[in-house]
C-alpha cells in the first residue's frame, strides 16, 4: 500500500498538469459512471491529500476521493510521456504520439484493464485502477473523512499535540499506534518501522510509557522521512554513514532501509540480526540490539 508522500505527490502532480483544466471524466469499467458523469465538464480546482487519501476538487463543490489501498494506481499520460504513480510500482515515462478532438482535448489510446476513473484535459489524462475507494463527496464529506484522520505530518494544519494525547493515554504498543490512521495518517509499515528503528524505541512499547520528549522527537523525524520521500519519490532512511557508499546517488534499493525487509539480516549499526513478527496483521521489523 502506498505511504503518504506517495499521496502527496500525486496531489501535487494533479495541481500542475491538471489544475484550472476543464476535464472529460469516464468510467471505462463502468464501476464509476454515475460519479464520472457529475465530474464531466468541469473544472478541477483543488487537489490535496491527507494521509493515504487523495481528493481533488472540483468548481462544482464536490470532491473525487481515492484511497488507493493495496492495488490502486494511477496511470498518467500526456506530452511528457506516459508513467505510473501509486502502488504498486512507479514507472519512467513512455513518449507518446497525442491526437487531438475537435475540441482541443487529448485522445488517449483505448483503457487497458480495468480503468475506474478516466480524466482527460486538453493536455493529458489520467486513469485510475484498483482502487479501494473512489467516490464523490461534497465538502461536508470531505470534512467527515478528515475529521476520522490524525494530524498528517507533511500537511502545514498538522496537530502532532492531537496525536500525542492519543498516544500517551493507552497501553497499546507504539507500533500498532503508528499504523493507526485515526492517530498519524500517512504512516504505513515501512515508515513505522524505519522511524522507530532511527528514534532507537522498542516497538513494543506501550503509548503511555513514551516520554514527550520522545515522542516529539519521532513526530519530527517522521516529517523528515516523509518530506524526503515526496521529494525523491522513494523512501530513503538509511544515514549516509550507515551505506556501503555514502554519497551514492540515488541510492540503491539494497542499501535504502534499516531494517524493514531484512528479517535475520545484520543490523546496519550493531550486527545483530533484524527480527521481525506478525502484528496486527502486518509483518513488524526492529533490531533487538539498537531497539532493546
Amino acid at each position: 500500500m502506498p505511504e503518504g508522500h506517495t499521496l502527496h505527490r500525486l496531489a501535487a502532480y494533479f495541481a500542475t498538469a491538471f489544475g484550472g483544466a476543464a476535464v472529460r471524466a469516464s468510467s471505462p469499467q463502468g464501476r464509476f459512471a454515475e460519479g464520472a458523469a457529475r465530474v464531466d465538464g468541469h473544472v478541477l480546482t483543488e487537489s490535496e491529500a491527507h494521509g493515504k487519501h487523495l481528493f481533488l476538487g472540483f468548481d462544482s463543490g464536490e470532491w473525487l476521493r481515492v484511497h488507493l489501498g493495496l492495488y490502486g494506481a494511477w496511470t498518467f499520460g500526456g506530452a511528457d510521456g506516459e508513467r505510473h504513480l501509486g502502488a504498486p510500482r512507479v514507472e519512467g515515462a513512455r513518449r507518446l504520439d497525442l491526437e487531438r478532438d475537435g475540441a482541443g482535448f487529448v485522445v488517449p489510446p483505448a483503457p487497458a484493464g480495468a480503468v475506474r476513473v478516466r480524466l482527460v484535459t486538453a493536455s493529458g489524462w489520467a486513469d485510475l485502477r484498483g482502487a479501494s475507494a473512489c467516490e464523490l463527496v461534497t465538502g461536508e464529506g470531505k470534512r467527515s473523512v478528515q475529521e476520522r484522520l490524525g494530524p498528517d505530518p507533511l500537511r502545514p494544519d498538522a496537530d502532532p499535540d492531537a496525536a500525542w494525547r492519543k498516544v500517551s493515554l493507552t497501553r497499546t504498543s507504539v507500533a500498532v499506534l503508528l499504523m493507526r490512521q485515526d492517530v498519524i495518517a500517512g504512516v504505513g509499515n515501512i515508515y513505522r518501522a524505519e522511524s522507530l528503528f532511527r528514534a532507537g524505541i522498542d516497538p513494543l512499547t506501550p503509548g503511555r510509557d513514551l516520554t514527550r520528549g520522545r515522542w516529539e522527537a519521532l513526530w519530527t523525524d517522521l516529517g523528515g522521512l516523509l518530506r524526503d520521500g515526496v521529494r525523491d519519490g522513494s523512501i530513503v532512511t538509511t544515514r549516509p554513514g550507515h551505506r556501503p557508499d555514502p554519497g551514492a546517488r540515488p541510492v540503491p534499493r539494497e542499501d535504502a532501509l534499516y531494517v524493514c525487509y531484512r528479517a535475520g539480516e545484520p543490523c546496519r549499526v550493531c550486527g545483530v540480526p533484524v527480527a521481525s513478527r506478525e502484528l496486527a496483521g502486518r509483518t513488524l521489523y526492529w533490531c533487538p540490539g539498537c531497539q532493546g
